[in-house]
């Protein structure tokens, strides 16, 4: 039986490779892709196992802007559906999990800040 790819769109700390290792236990499958319509800021994260892996406090985090002229450029990662909740748990109270579409046509997730702001 294949196991199903679950897609997770990355635009920062997940795309190295030290923490797939560490998060997963292996390096994770990636394609160049983007994500339109969000703009990039910056989040300070206070979760200490976060901060441990990834070796910072501030992380990249996007918004929704509504502007196709927006665009992220990211990597697709190619993820089991049991990888998503230690995703989740690493990317903490900062952040939520959305469903969307890349500029590629894929279906993908994609961690995008906890809180909306006005951009």
């Amino acid at each position: 039986m294949a196991v199903e790819t679950i897609w997770l769109f990355s635009y920062g700390t997940l795309r190295r490779r030290d923490v797939q290792l560490t998060l997963f236990g292996r390096a994770l499958h990636g394609e160049p892709d983007a994500l339109v319509g969000y703009r990039r800021s910056v989040v300070t994260v206070t979760d200490v196992m976060t901060i441990a892996i990834s070796g910072g406090t501030v992380h990249p985090v996007l918004h929704a802007s509504g502007d196709p002229g927006d665009r992220i450029e990211g990597e697709a990662l190619a993820m089991r559906a049991a990888d998503l909740p230690i995703a989740d748990a690493y990317e903490a109270d900062a952040y939520r999990r959305v469903a969307v579409t890349l500029a590629s046509g894929r279906a993908a997730f994609v961690y995008i800040g906890a809180v909306p702001t006005l951009l």
